[in-house]
């Protein structure tokens, strides 16, 4: 049929134009993230790419709901700007019969939003928790570049090396800088230092060196000055069991489901609420489409942008009260979203109808 067709065909271009820009967008601010993280020492920097894959995965239901609902507003604001509203009004087409062909082409891209908020997002989160885990477990040599300071994983130690090798075991002009936990500051300087392990132990064995040792805290500038042909510092823990905890975000939907409790059941809400979040703005694009030429182009896309912000942020907060067991999970989704349905479905029975509200006249005088 032409009617179906021709907006589903226009539908799709629009879609695919925005959806390209917004995730162009999205990747470069995750990007500009991911290595804030990387400089900071939260991520692997040969890690960068996998952990932005992983990231973009997550913000693919956003970004599709998004990019439908700029898709059919756009589409349908253009038809009514180009007066192909009124052709299709006048051979007997109300705005309500939009409502087939534009489910019709937004039925896949809302299966595709459910499955990735139920299945992608929980992995893509685990993914990316189990990369970051990874790196903050690995040892206190793995974290030192040569010819740069660098801490340890718990903070007490700072680690110098000025020269290693190839397979990063040995290293020139060690120095290591400890603060205990009763306070006392320990400074070792070494010509050469090479890791070994003594049984389940990773030990940092230095030789040709000298240490100073503060006698006691409140005792400043007293320090204690030896020397030594080879010292031995333990630099790695005993290799533990691999994998991380699993965050709220990494678990699974039926896991959610099985094991009640209230921050489970926020974040169930939130998952179930993005599907029906873009169902919700798929109706309404049908419903608030519409072309005032006194009003220009940007009123449309001013008010999806405030609608697509103020109904995300009740979303995140909807999460936080079902968590925090302020209201139940099915009350917040009738409330939620079960009004913003009623209210789009009155919107478009108004415009199918033209629904007007009664005005008082003004009195007639005579002549």
């Amino acid at each position: 049929m032409l009617f179906h067709s021709s907006l589903r065909r226009e539908m799709a271009r629009s879609f695919g134009a925005s959806l390209l820009v917004l995730l162009t967008i999205v990747i470069t601010m995750l990007l500009i993230r991911t290595l804030g993280l990387a400089n900071k020492g939260s991520v692997n920097p040969e890690e960068i790419l996998l952990v932005l894959t992983y990231t973009v995965i997550g913000r693919l239901p956003t970004v599709l709901t998004l990019a439908l609902f700029i898709a059919v507003v756009s589409t349908l604001s253009r038809m009514y700007r180009d007066s192909e509203m009124v052709i299709w009004f006048a051979s007997g087409r109300g705005i309500a019969s939009f409502l087939p062909p534009v489910f019709r082409f937004a039925w896949p891209i809302l299966l595709a939003i459910f499955l990735l908020v139920m299945l992608a997002w929980p992995w893509a989160n685990h993914q990316t928790d189990e990369l970051r885990g990874r790196y903050e477990q690995r040892g206190d040599l793995e974290r030192i570049a040569p010819g740069q300071f660098q801490e340890s994983s718990g903070g007490r130690r700072v680690f110098f090396i000025d020269k290693d090798t190839v397979d990063g075991t040995e290293g020139s002009n060690v120095f290591i800088s400890n603060t205990g936990r009763d306070g006392k500051e320990t400074i070792t300087s070494a010509r050469t230092g090479r890791v070994q392990w003594v049984g389940d132990q990773q030990m940092l064995l230095l030789e040709q060196g000298q240490r100073l040792d503060q006698v006691a805290p409140e005792a400043q500038g007293i320090v204690r000055i030896s020397e030594f042909a080879t010292y031995g510092i333990q630099i790695g823990q005993t290799p533990g069991p691999q994998g991380v905890g699993t965050g709220l975000k990494a678990r699974s939907t039926w896991e959610l489901v099985t094991q009640p409790h209230p921050a489970h059941a926020g974040e169930l809400s939130w998952r179930v609420g993005m599907a029906l979040t873009a169902l919700n703005f798929t109706l309404m694009g049908v419903a608030v489409a519409a072309n005032n030429p006194r009003a220009g182009k940007s009123g449309n896309l001013l008010f999806m942008l405030f609608a697509f912000v103020v109904y995300y942020n009740l979303l995140n907060l909807g999460q936080g009260w079902v968590a925090g067991g302020l209201v139940s999970w099915p009350v917040l989704m009738l409330g939620l979203h079960g009004s913003v349905l009623m209210f789009s479905l009155l919107w478009l029975a108004k415009r199918h109808w033209g629904w007007r509200l009664p005005t008082p006249g003004l009195p007639r005088t005579a002549a």
